[in-house]
């Protein structure tokens, strides 16, 4: 078999002389890959091993997010008051990360309007669509009709930094002018050379006269 491990010199060792190895040391031998060729075995304190694992399998646990569903029920004939009620028990919900399952429910010859109960639950997703997403669109079940929402995961804020980048390239822009200025005054004397010279040619042409 190939041993592996922290406190033992990796490699292929007989059974037996892998069995003694882990005995020297307080330790047990426990077969990790039994279809490879040779199979792997490790030296290791099974019982802190056992106890790793289920520390971790409680860790994982704890981090999952549990699914809230709040109910909300609605009747075919519900008024604007107890649908406005509604609506912020709903919007606080969401808030906090819980699924809304609204439904209506028919009571006796009230499954005829049926259409005034999928109007009522379409109007309820419409007011809450800024903080929920419809999962599942009004489907009557029995004497329900339910209409299943989500709440919408925020996108995370853009960041600052691209801004104060873009407000900063106008100002080298402006900057980059006053170049040719600079060299416009050095020029000046060299203008003012060249034209005195024509003067002092005539006057030599006049002496020569």
């Amino acid at each position: 078999m190939r041993l592996v491990g922290d406190n033992v010199e990796q490699g292929i060792y007989p059974t037996d002389q892998a069995r003694r190895m882990a005995q020297d040391q307080n330790l047990d031998l426990v077969e990790i890959s039994p279809t490879a060729s040779p199979p792997v075995c490790r030296v290791i304190d099974y019982s802190k091993f056992k106890y790793e694992q289920k520390k971790k399998t409680r860790e994982l646990k704890a981090k999952q997010t549990k699914v809230v569903i709040k109910e909300i029920r609605f009747g075919p004939n519900t008024d604007d008051h107890d649908f406005a009620f509604k609506l912020k028990h709903a919007q606080e919900f969401l808030k906090e990360g819980a699924k809304i399952k609204a439904y209506v429910h028919f009571v006796g010859r009230s499954i005829v309007f049926k259409e005034r109960g999928e109007i009522l639950l379409l109007k309820f997703a419409q007011a809450l669509e800024d903080l929920a997403k419809v999962e599942q669109l009004p489907k009557l079940e029995g004497k329900r009709m339910f209409l299943y929402l989500a709440p919408k995961v925020v996108a995370p804020p853009k960041k600052v930094v691209t801004k104060e980048v873009d407000k900063a390239k106008p100002a080298d822009k402006a900057a980059k002018p006053a170049a040719p200025a600079a060299d416009t005054k050095e020029a000046a004397p060299v203008l003012e050379a060249q034209g005195t010279a024509p003067a002092e040619t005539d006057a030599a042409d006049q002496g020569a006269e």
